[in-house]
């Protein structure tokens, strides 16, 4: 070797040198309170409306046991556990396909990338679409992981001005106008966290503005299948307008069982094609066998049917948590009162901070969310998330005489 070129030796007392720094998204983008908050009601007697977690005891464990069993049994069993291709499996491409087509939306197995949950569709389309320092604009408040994808993406998040049914397109417009954004985030039907629904006139309104001032749509929608009263709402990625520039998230995980981890990402084939190469990148492809197992048991049960019974025992959750809301809570809150999804949106009277409150909560074992990290502009100390999916509603009005003595 030549001596010029060779590797200075490193004496055994050297005090070690620290590795370089983490990237500065790491560094400056935070954990999920509510995940922090989910290890804290683990412990045995804890009442949460803080996760917006699907029922267990509602889960078709048998039928969802026997979609494996068959997935695993015979020759297509080496199938399942293959490596498979970056799209999906072709049969729950078009399973998807088929319900959407069911909900209006024209579409077929080409136009659908399987994702690890709908949350990976979210981060493929960021790495797609974003560089550090473009805008996003989000609903205020908004999910709180979606905050968290695009801070690590480097994107300046905006908030647009909402009120009780979502968005408003007038604002929406003029700081569209203003800020020239690179895509907008919705979860336009039984938002996390408000549980509000945007009306179909806004959608077709929201549809029209991004068509003509030039922007992506990202719409989320895990919950629009949980619906218990009022009209269905056609998709905005069904209006005019959006035809060319919505990509649309979905998710098995409300429906069937979150631990699946699996959704679905619906996109122009443009922006497809490149979350395909995205998703290349970070998994290769979504887990073979959940897929399959996935695609024989929507070819042999009607989850139609299943999620009827989730809806008619989440109604009569929701119905539980409202009736209770007017004695637990300090006289002077407001609350609203969603046609579906997992969560009711609170804001206690003035003087009032959820985030301090939280603890005492807790000590009472009963936990929910405080409002203020969904807030991408100036945060809210007095909202807070309740979800009443979790628990039966005797145990939502036993949770309830908790948060009212925890809560003064």
């Amino acid at each position: 070797m030549d001596p010029a070129h060779a590797t200075p030796a490193v004496p055994a007392h050297a005090t070690p040198v620290a590795p370089p720094a983490f990237a500065a998204r790491a560094s400056t983008v935070g954990g999920s309170p509510v995940r922090e908050i989910l290890a804290l009601t683990e412990r045995p007697g804890v009442i949460s409306f803080a996760g917006g977690l699907p029922a267990p005891e509602l889960f078709d464990t048998a039928g969802l046991r026997a979609a494996y069993a068959a997935t695993l049994t015979g020759p297509g069993a080496a199938r399942a556990l293959q490596y498979s291709t970056t799209e999906g499996a072709p049969e729950l491409r078009e399973a998807v396909a088929a319900r959407a087509r069911a909900r209006g939306l024209a579409t077929t197995a080409g136009d659908v990338l399987v994702t690890t949950g709908s949350q990976q569709g979210l981060t493929l389309l960021a790495a797609t679409l974003l560089e550090p320092g473009d805008t996003v604009l989000v609903e205020d408040p908004t999910y709180l992981a979606a905050l968290q994808c695009f801070g690590l993406a480097g994107a300046r998040v905006v908030p647009v001005p909402c009120d009780e049914e979502g968005l408003l397109p007038d604002a929406l417009a003029e700081i569209t106008a203003r800020e020239r954004p690179k895509l907008l985030y919705t979860v336009p039907t039984f938002q996390n966290p408000t549980g509000r629904t945007l009306p179909g006139g806004r959608r077709a309104e929201v549809a029209r503005i991004a068509a003509r001032l030039g922007l992506w749509l990202v719409e989320d929608d895990p919950y629009g299948d949980l619906r218990y009263e009022g009209s269905h709402q056609p998709w905005i990625a069904a209006h005019p307008g959006a035809e060319d520039r919505t990509a649309l998230l979905g998710s098995f995980s409300k429906v069937m069982a979150p631990g699946l981890r699996l959704g679905w990402l619906r996109a122009p084939a443009a922006l497809r094609r490149a979350a395909v190469v995205a998703k290349q990148a970070a998994d290769l492809h979504t887990s073979t066998v959940d897929q399959l197992a996935v695609a024989h048991y929507l070819g042999a049960t009607d989850l139609d049917a299943h999620v009827a019974g989730v809806r008619e025992a989440y109604r009569a959750r929701r119905d539980a948590l409202l009736a209770g809301l007017g004695a637990a809570l300090p006289a002077g809150s407001q609350w609203n009162r969603p046609e579906g999804g997992m969560f009711v949106w609170a804001r206690l009277p003035a003087g009032y901070d959820a985030t301090a409150l939280l603890k005492s909560a807790l000590a009472h074992d009963v936990a929910y969310v405080p409002g203020a990290p969904f807030h991408a502009g100036a945060p809210d100390p007095r909202t807070l998330r309740l979800s009443f999916t979790t628990h039966t509603p005797d145990e939502i009005a036993e949770g309830l005489r908790r948060l009212h003595r925890a809560l003064g």
